[in-house]
């Protein structure tokens, strides 16, 4: 990241002629470079820096929602061989967005060197049934993550993200368990549910691609203890190892890891990590022995076994 700020610092005090003072020169990068983590400005109003330009992701992060998609891309921008979409892009799983065409997509990525991989994250694409044939269309090599975690906490956290937003929106809410439980018994057909059935949407993805093209993530373990996560990615991608534990500090008011990088420190946006609803143990063993099925079936799929319930 160092590399495109000094090209882009070179060129934009080259174009402007007269000195500019540190302050509105960094603010200028910030609003015309948008190299800074957690930005959403639009690639297109990005100054090219000199030997670069945009590439279609040679990685996606294909999911799962909820599952710590990220904390995953926030860490991996660490990287110095890594660039990263700025937002969730949709273009495999939302028809409008994919009739737009590839270049299009291509038009929505950050500059990067030759030497870099870019990666767009998505996490609706692991459960969608059109994005892994189109994902395969245009490269059956490309190389894919995906982070999971206990499936049971997954929808737990895919409700509190929904009621948030509800509240937010001064909507109606439901408790949990009244969503979850209908006429005393599962309500499988809830969309959180389904989004945790990893081993009916894995399928279709070990249809087109060969298992050593999806690296899985344990999102319960990166949230603890980031590193050696990042390390199996790094080596997985055949990036050299440049991410340190320096790079990580625990944030003891948020519970959870936060990001030192290139002199700054940085933590996920306040929507992440809210604390989640007290769930009836009745209604979580409900869960458990629901789920306990499919997550045998999806560690037989994958040859690697995950400590959930």
């Amino acid at each position: 990241m160092a590399f495109l700020l000094v090209s882009a610092y070179l060129l934009l005090t080259h174009t402007q002629g007269a000195p500019v003072e540190n302050g509105a020169l960094l603010e200028t990068l910030k609003s015309q470079v948008g190299l800074f983590s957690n930005k959403s400005e639009h690639y297109s109003a990005q100054v090219r820096p000199p030997g670069t330009s945009r590439r279609i992701p040679q990685t996606i992060i294909i999911g799962v929602r909820k599952g710590g998609t990220r904390a995953l891309l926030e860490m991996l921008d660490i990287h110095p061989n890594i660039v990263v979409a700025a937002t969730e892009v949709h273009f495999f799983d939302w028809d409008e967005n994919y009739v737009k065409g590839i270049d299009w997509y291509r038009s929505l990525m950050p500059f990067s060197y030759g030497n870099q991989i870019t990666i767009e994250k998505t996490p609706g694409y692991f459960t969608s049934p059109q994005a892994p044939e189109r994902i395969h269309d245009m490269n059956s090599s490309i190389k894919l993550l995906l982070i999971l975690r206990d499936p049971t906490e997954r929808v737990i956290s895919d409700y509190t993200q929904v009621y948030y937003n509800r509240v937010e929106s001064h909507k109606p809410v439901q408790l949990f368990e009244d969503i979850v439980i209908k006429n005393g018994v599962l309500n499988t057909k809830y969309k959180a549910i389904q989004r945790s059935l990893y081993d009916v949407h894995m399928e279709k993805w070990l249809k087109l691609f060969s298992l050593d093209q999806i690296h899985i993530v344990d999102g319960n373990t990166l949230i603890k203890d980031p590193l050696p996560e990042l390390q199996k990615v790094e080596r997985f991608l055949n990036l050299p190892s440049r991410i340190m534990s320096s790079n990580f500090y625990f944030n003891q008011t948020k519970g959870f890891y936060c990001i030192r990088s290139d002199g700054r420190e940085r933590c996920l946006h306040e929507s992440k990590g809210r604390p989640h609803p007290l769930v009836n143990n009745t209604v979580l063993e409900q869960l458990y022995s629901y789920f306990r099925e499919h997550s045998a079936k999806f560690y037989r799929m994958v040859n690697h076994s995950f400590d959930w319930h």
